[in-house]
């Protein structure tokens, strides 16, 4: 099956509980379509570039899933529906990174910063 990366943002007026439960609910209807979620990652509260729906911050939520096509376009489906999610990036990728992502990685654990000019 082929493999994806999922990002979501949710409203910041939610609890962690809650922004948490929204990755198990749609965890639950990639599951129920054929598919799995390989890992999850919840990397909490962040600012964000502008304001999305009046809003300056929200819960961000990182999915990586095999799955086929259609669970992932229902999962999309049901995610632009849900009020609390404010932002969806599905991307398809070739094979998962070994480890936590990039966020939730300390900053001297990253690899070193190339020198600016």
């Amino acid at each position: 099956m082929p493999l994806y990366e999922h990002v979501f943002i949710s409203r910041q007026d939610l609890s962690n509980a809650q922004a948490e439960g929204l990755i198990e609910h749609f965890g639950t209807v990639l599951s129920d379509n054929g598919g799995n979620v390989v890992e999850s990652e919840y990397w909490g509260v962040k600012t964000m570039a502008y304001k999305i729906n009046k809003n300056r911050k929200g819960h961000y939520a990182f999915l990586k899933t095999d799955a086929p096509a259609p669970a992932v376009q229902e999962m999309e489906r049901l995610m632009r529906l849900h009020d609390d999610v404010m932002r969806v990036l599905t991307i398809k990728v070739d094979e998962h990174g070994e480890g936590p992502s990039v966020q939730m990685q300390k900053r001297d654990e990253r690899g070193e910063r190339r020198e600016r000019r």
